[in-house]
């Protein structure tokens, strides 16, 4: 028995990378995510992998992106200006990378401790999975992330496990689940939007 109804994923995910639905249907099985909890990771997966178009980070960002989502602490406004996307310029993404997932803040939040560790270990995969330590733990390269769909998908499953993430899913509750699955409230709005939806494909 499926317990993602594939007849409903095209509208879910209209722009889904091939092979997506069957990754997450293994998934959700070998998981045993059901009711709630399906619904939940179904919606954060969703807004994390970009309506399940992407297993890669893009850190295209804008000078002014670039301060609003790392804020000033994480990178300065002369280095914001130096490596963001300007008009006829992109975004140098290494460097931010190792900017913003390194230095201090990088070592303790992320294990990120070697030169490059922020590129290396940029998000990757459904969930974004981000740094050295958290990429370790889920017992995958960032190319397995990046690259194969099963590992991907997988990954995401056992790091909403492994991060408390079934307890306030069960109890419906999407801000509670944001802040496991991002630390805070990103895109708390479409979150809200995307559970809603998954919940009306799996029949909630």
């Amino acid at each position: 028995m499926t317990l993602i109804p594939a007849a409903g994923f095209s509208g879910f995910a209209p722009k889904a990378l091939p092979g997506i639905y069957a990754a997450l249907e293994g998934a959700a099985q070998a998981y045993e995510f059901k009711g709630l909890v399906l619904a939940h990771w179904l919606g954060q997966m969703h807004v994390e992998s970009g309506g399940y178009t992407t297993l890669t980070e893009n850190l295209n960002y804008s000078v002014e992106g670039l301060l609003k989502t790392f804020g000033r602490h994480r990178i300065s406004e002369a280095d914001a200006r130096k490596f963001g996307r300007m008009p006829g310029r992109p975004a140098n993404q290494s460097a931010i990378a190792n900017l913003v997932y390194g230095g201090e803040w990088g070592r303790k939040n992320l294990g990120n401790i070697l030169p490059g560790d922020g590129w290396l270990f940029r998000g990757s995969g459904l969930k974004q999975i981000t740094g050295r330590a958290n990429t370790e733990a889920s017992g995958f390269t960032p190319a397995q992330l990046r690259e194969d769909l099963n590992a991907s998908a997988k990954a995401a499953a056992d790091f909403f496990v492994s991060h408390a993430c079934v307890a306030p899913a069960m109890r419906d509750d999407v801000r509670a689940v944001t802040r496991q699955v991002n630390g805070g409230s990103n895109g708390l709005e479409a979150r809200i939007t995307a559970t809603a939806r998954a919940k009306a494909l799996i029949g909630l």
